[in-house]
């Protein structure tokens, strides 16, 4: 497989170059530290995988992905952003925390390579990501309409949100409910990505108050709640424990 490695630090190019290099079945064609760079690279040397890291030196790697036309695998090597590793959902093989664990490296290069035929990126889905992250604010309040009345709530004071049939009911640290009538993707939209935590269809979490992570798919928060992690978000709850650990 060729390999096209995305990263702006060069100690960590010279690791991971170091890691593809110990692959047989592995090649390097070429690396950046630039979007503008890479834009007219990997279209000529058209890599078979793409090892990426999300802030580049003159912009983030999502504005690649949105132009290049090539039939290509990508794996984030990332020191872990919470909507980016939403995104990979979207299209992407995998994705690696920073510092890069060999062992999980070389399995997750060795399921690309078995696998390779079975992950390409869609270009529109990049598109969309990049507009998230690019045009996302943080916030540090949201109002909520109630069927009586607007609370303006502090984003700190959420605990968790949980939906139900086109609702969503937002549990505050001081035990109080507020129901709206929005469905709760409305809301993971508009909630800073990097302190909200989706770890199932009905459940979004914040994470300043998650104290336990239990593998048989549940949190335990400050609050003493459990709140189930769905098994397609398992991998994305777990990525976030080992980053704090």
């Amino acid at each position: 497989m060729k390999v096209y490695i995305l990263e702006d630090e060069m100690n960590i190019l010279r690791y991971i170059i170091s890691l593809v290099e110990n692959i047989p079945y592995l090649q390097i064609v070429g690396y950046s530290a630039e979007v503008e760079k890479a834009k007219i690279e990997i279209p000529n040397l058209l890599p078979d995988l793409i090892l990426a890291d999300i802030q580049l030196r003159d912009g983030i790697s999502f504005q690649i992905f949105q132009e290049i036309e090539i039939d290509t695998q990508i794996i984030f090597i990332t020191a872990f952003d919470q909507f980016a590793i939403d995104a990979l959902n979207l299209g992407a093989f995998a994705y690696l925390l920073k510092p890069v664990d060999v062992e999980l490296f070389n399995k997750t290069l060795d399921r690309c390579f078995q696998r390779q035929e079975q992950f390409k990126f869609d270009k529109h889905q990049f598109q969309l990501v990049d507009n998230h992250y690019s045009e996302k604010e943080p916030i540090s309040r949201i109002a909520l309409k109630s069927f009586d009345y607007t609370q303006i709530v502090q984003i700190m004071d959420i605990v968790y949100c949980q939906s139900d049939k086109g609702y969503t009911t937002f549990h505050l640290i001081d035990g109080s409910k507020i129901l709206v009538s929005k469905v709760l993707k409305e809301y993971e939209n508009l909630l800073p990505n990097t302190t909200f935590l989706r770890c199932h269809q009905s459940f979004l979490v914040n994470v300043n108050y998650i104290t336990k992570y239990f593998k048989d798919g549940q949190l335990e928060l400050s609050t003493k709640q459990l709140i189930p992690v769905s098994d397609r978000k398992k991998e994305i709850v777990q990525a976030y424990i080992n980053r704090m650990i």
